[in-house]
């Protein structure tokens, strides 16, 4: 399975809306809370520049899509059903809530930037609500969930390790394989609090706690999305700044004035590429008045005051924060071509660091097994299994018949 990017939030905070806005898939959209209950999958893209350019040929992309020499990379979104507090104890739509989550790599949690929805997602008026409430919350919610499992038999599992002489990485990452938590998360939780891997059961609840909150920072990055920025007061849109000087990354979007264009878009009434800083309208007497007020709406109060609607920005930063890389590989490394005769068709996602025979599996189990060597199409020189791939790097994988 590859990676899955959760997309959460409490009810009513235009969550559907920015999933529509960032994936081919349409999820109801409704102005009151619980609207989303089983979660939506969709695709979203990331930006990264096609070789195409670099190569001077005209690519035939299959898993891809290629617009002006920008490659949109599919990458497999999840809309999560909405939180509301205590979803950790099974409060309101909570564990269906966590198991959505369980299957995400990375989250991008959609905040009210206007402050117009309360805790539970009901709406309460402009600027009535503080948007950092539900960060803390939201963070609040999944580290304890994460120590509910983690404490589930932790005597037992504590004393077995010590024991047997297990490792207790291994343990819990057994334990929390199923929530797409590894063994090396657990691990640096463990090194970064100094706690004696030795001595589980000596552990206590107080350190439990602050090793559940560890591993849901390392093992489920969260990108906030300032949302209905449009519409947030100067006093609001400076909680955003207060968080990125505390470390998080923080990106202003509107979702409304992305689906918008996007529709526009489709309607043939504008040229307009996702991620961009602005739009052409194409045939000025097919727009109605309400129409055009609305596009010269996004064009002053959005893509002009934020450079973009922030959709596609959040899309291809939540991928930096995952450290992946995007590699093109090819069965002909002269004419960048496959068997079906297509240039450039395919690009992977992989995590930094990964080398040839990591990609040769990716593409294929028999490709990776019977792995001989690779070429970088860019340099022609023959790389071993172990060679550390870039990104961008477009590679030709030589295996045995």
């Amino acid at each position: 399975m590859g990676m899955q990017i959760g997309i959460v939030g409490k009810p009513n905070v235009g969550k559907s809306t920015f999933f529509n806005a960032a994936t081919d898939a349409h999820a109801e959209i409704a102005n009151y809370p619980f609207t989303t209950i089983d979660a939506n999958r969709g695709v979203m893209y990331v930006r990264k520049p096609c070789p195409c350019k670099e190569f001077n040929v005209i690519c035939t992309p299959h898993n891809s899509k290629c617009i002006n020499g920008t490659r949109f990379v599919p990458i497999e979104a999840i809309d999560v059903a909405g939180l509301v507090p205590d979803a950790y104890k099974g409060r309101g739509l909570g564990n269906k809530f966590l198991d959505d989550l369980s299957q995400a790599d990375a989250l991008i949690h959609i905040v009210d930037a206007s402050g117009s929805t309360d805790a539970e997602g009901n709406p309460c008026g402009l600027g009535k609500y503080d948007p950092l409430t539900d960060i803390n919350f939201l963070e609040k919610e999944i580290t304890y969930w994460l120590n509910g499992i983690i404490k589930k038999n932790w005597e037992s599992v504590a004393k077995r390790c010590e024991l047997e002489d297990k490792k207790i990485e291994s343990m819990l990452g057994e334990k929390l394989t199923g929530l797409r938590i590894k063994e090396e998360h657990i691990s640096s939780a463990i090194k970064k609090l100094n706690l004696d891997s030795s001595k589980p059961s000596r552990w206590t609840d107080e350190e439990l706690l602050k090793l559940s909150e560890f591993v849901r920072k390392i093992s489920k990055p969260m990108l906030i999305a300032f949302n209905k920025a449009d519409i947030a007061t100067d006093e609001f849109i400076k909680k955003a700044e207060e968080l990125q000087k505390k470390g998080y990354v923080v990106v202003l979007t509107s979702a409304e004035c992305e689906l918008a264009l996007a529709n526009a878009a489709k309607k043939g009434l504008i040229d307009y590429t996702p991620g961009s800083n602005n739009f052409k309208i194409l045939n000025e007497s097919e727009l109605t008045d309400k129409q055009r007020k609305g596009l010269e709406y996004i064009r002053t109060h959005v893509l002009e005051n934020y450079g973009s609607t922030g959709i596609q920005k959040c899309i291809d930063e939540i991928v930096k924060m995952l450290d992946l890389i995007v590699v093109y590989p090819v069965e002909d490394e002269t004419h960048l071509k496959d068997k079906q005769n297509r240039v450039l068709p395919d690009a992977h996602f992989m995590k930094r660091g990964s080398t040839a025979k990591d990609l040769a599996y990716k593409v294929h189990t028999d490709l990776g097994d019977k792995f001989i060597r690779a070429i970088d199409a860019r340099t022609k020189r023959v790389v071993g299994a172990d060679h550390k791939l870039n990104d961008g790097d477009v590679i030709r994988i030589v295996a045995d018949n």
